[in-house]
């Protein structure tokens, strides 16, 4: 991942950073760090230490949360949680094929957001969507 041009496009894709500007756009992927996983390699595991987030770059991962499966491709994140409170991982993904992501580090990134507060909003979206995306799982889940 040299070319910073392609997680600018991977984060355009981001739920979260619908709306951002390019400035805004462009300093979170100065916050982050590029990360790769060769497949079947866990990106993060249930019970590790919440350090941060992740948005997938390119490639598939796998998220598993108490056997309910669902993929990941490029613009998808994970672990948003972790930037905002210390807890521990909730579900493990692992890569299905390479996979290359920006990993937004939660120390980081809660300064960035102080001076941004555009990005904060359009995260509190983000996360208030995905609440509803749990909240209509587990209903289905129930019904099932």
């Amino acid at each position: 991942m040299d070319d910073m041009s392609v997680e600018i496009k991977a984060l355009q894709a981001a739920p979260f950073c619908a709306g951002l500007s390019p400035e805004d756009i462009g300093g979170i992927v100065k916050v982050g760090r590029p990360v790769t996983f060769d497949p079947g390699q866990a990106m993060v595991e249930q019970g590790d230490a919440g350090d941060g987030m992740y948005i997938v770059v390119s490639g598939t991962a796998e998220v598993d949360v108490g056997g309910r499966f669902h993929k990941l491709t490029a613009g998808n994140f994970f672990g948003e949680m972790a930037l905002f409170t210390t807890g521990k991982r909730m579900a493990t993904v692992k890569a299905v094929e390479p996979v290359e992501a920006l990993k937004i580090p939660a120390e980081g990134f809660q300064s960035f957001l102080l001076s941004h507060p555009a990005v904060a909003l359009s995260m509190l979206q983000a996360i208030v969507d995905r609440l509803r995306e749990v909240e209509q799982r587990i209903d289905a889940w129930m019904a099932s």
